[in-house]
């Protein structure tokens, strides 16, 4: 590492941009370059990221000539350029152009043939099925299909199987999940998915009961063999419950569970997995086992757990990429409090006061951290402090709305 000089280059500029950048300025000292369409709060008056606004992936060859030129650009002796993608459709791009990619950038990714078969949760059930690996009872519905019955009862729960296509079609009220009740409520919800432009399948589910905290996430990184090299599982404890915003995870403890750790660790090795994996997982007590709704193949938006717990995602990277060491398997054990909104939220909408007073005897211990509280950007950043501040204002509104 002695004449190395790591570049970190990032596609997007949310909350998950923002972790990774914090991570390879914790670890390496050094300011990532980001990549977006627009200037958004997550990402803005940081002093860890050296922000491109303008750049959009709708036109997909100009985006990639524009990631190219950068590399030429700013090209040094020993400088070394590392890509990630920070939302599915970024990863995705990412992953098609790998080939071309790698000529100028480390590309720490899977190829295309198993993206393709990864992606749509169709076939990432098929998988899951050659693969032992349990998942909701699931029906595939179609354009002009009829309402029929799945095989299990209402409610359901409705969502696209390829979520990046499914996004592109934006209409009012749409939502990353539907919470379906009858026949009628999905024929009207399905109809006006369709009548806007989507073309691929729905996925229909049982709905798994449970509040936020039955919900699981496991981050996995696996080296450049396709060996799993560390694994963080958080317990969920709060998610966003704003309608494009379900799914996204608010705080979360990390936990230990030797089974389903070892379950998914498998999985990767089985399918030459290489680089980050990020899997949705749901507790379900009717029959006590773990099921999967879908694996995103980069680091999560909530990636900041792993690293805050001890787990750096940046230094996996580079030490495995970079300097080709032989990493040695990371499973996080002891416990740790993540959360992207105010301590009192958590405390007042997590159900289970077990998980409650843990979380409070974590932070009396220290172990606890929250993806924008970085002392270094915060120091004397009054535009990122004040940014922060009305972040957290507004986090306590959409939960006193949203989060009943």
């Amino acid at each position: 590492m002695n004449n190395v000089k790591i570049q970190p280059v990032l596609v997007g500029g949310d909350i998950n941009c923002y972790s990774v950048a914090r991570a390879y300025h914790e670890a390496y000292g050094v300011k990532s370059i980001a990549f977006g369409k627009i200037r958004i709060g997550a990402t803005n008056h940081s002093k860890i990221i050296d922000y491109r606004e303008g750049t959009t992936i709708e036109d997909e060859e100009a985006f990639l000539k524009r990631l190219l030129d950068l590399a030429d650009e700013e090209a040094e002796e020993g400088k070394v350029f590392i890509i990630h993608g920070c939302k599915d459709e970024y990863a995705e791009f990412i992953i098609d152009n790998k080939e071309i990619l790698s000529t100028k950038y480390i590309v720490p990714y899977i190829d295309k043939e198993l993206k393709d078969k990864l992606i749509e949760k169709d076939s990432f059930y098929e998988i899951c099925e050659e693969y032992n690996l349990s998942y909701p009872k699931t029906h595939v519905f179609n354009k002009g299909d009829e309402v029929v019955d799945f095989g299990f009862n209402y409610p359901v729960i409705l969502k696209a199987s390829d979520s990046v296509t499914f996004f592109q079609h934006e209409f009012a009220g749409m939502k990353k999940a539907y919470v379906v009740q009858n026949a009628d409520e999905f024929k009207q919800i399905t109809d006006e998915i369709y009548s806007h432009g989507y073309e691929k399948s729905m996925i229909v589910q049982d709905f798994i009961p449970g509040d936020d905290s039955h919900m699981r996430v496991l981050t996995c990184y696996s080296d450049q063999n396709g060996k799993v090299k560390m694994m963080c599982l958080g317990h969920v404890l709060l998610e966003e419950h704003t309608p494009k915003g379900i799914g996204n995870h608010a705080a979360i403890i990390t936990e230990y569970d030797e089974e389903v750790m070892t379950k998914f660790k498998n999985f990767l090795e089985s399918i030459n997995y290489t680089g980050f994996s990020n899997f949705d997982i749901k507790y379900d007590t009717r029959d006590n086992t773990y099921k999967v709704f879908e694996i995103n193949l980069r680091q999560g938006r909530s990636n900041y757990y792993v690293t805050g717990s001890g787990n750096n995602i940046a230094k996996y990277v580079v030490e495995d990429r970079v300097e080709n060491k032989e990493l040695e398997l990371k499973i996080q054990k002891e416990p740790f409090f993540w959360r992207v909104i105010p301590r009192h939220v958590v405390y007042k909408f997590v159900k289970n006061k077990d998980l409650v007073n843990k979380c409070k005897q974590l932070v009396s211990e220290g172990k606890e951290e929250t993806s924008f509280g970085y002392k270094y950007d915060l120091k004397g950043n009054l535009k990122r402090s004040w940014y922060i501040f009305l972040y957290s204002v507004n986090q306590i509104r959409k939960f006193n709305k949203y989060c009943k």
